[in-house]
């Protein structure tokens, strides 16, 4: 069997460290999901569209995706998306009708984890 290694791109690495601090220091099990999410080999992260997470998300909630964001679809309320990733389309949709942040941003303004979704 194959040693796990974890992801090797430093700027993930250190990442993946201060949504485990937040985890810790807070008791969130919201940020012990998305450090475990991110930890996966890129293969296997979550990839959502835009009709996904306008689908399952509510007016004014904040949705987080731990991996990429893809420009399919519409954008139809007011939402705030984080990510690890975002396509240049589905960045631009995003921002047309709510904003998109990454997750360090999203640990910086909602610490508690409050009104967050995962979505993918």
């Amino acid at each position: 069997m194959v040693k796990r290694t974890g992801p090797t791109n430093p700027e993930l690495q250190k990442l993946i460290n201060d949504v485990k601090e937040t985890a810790k220091s807070s008791n969130i099990n919201l940020w012990k999901r998305i450090a475990y999410e991110l930890e996966k080999p890129t293969r296997r992260r979550r990839s959502v569209n835009i009709y996904r997470i306008d689908k399952h998300t509510r007016e004014g909630e904040t949705a987080i995706v731990p991996g990429k964001v893809l420009g399919m679809g519409e954008m139809t309320k007011k939402l705030t998306v984080a990510a690890y990733q975002f396509s240049r389309e589905a960045k631009e949709k995003i921002n047309k009708m709510g904003k998109a942040i990454t997750i360090k941003e999203l640990i910086k303004k909602n610490p508690q984890g409050k009104k967050i979704r995962i979505i993918g």
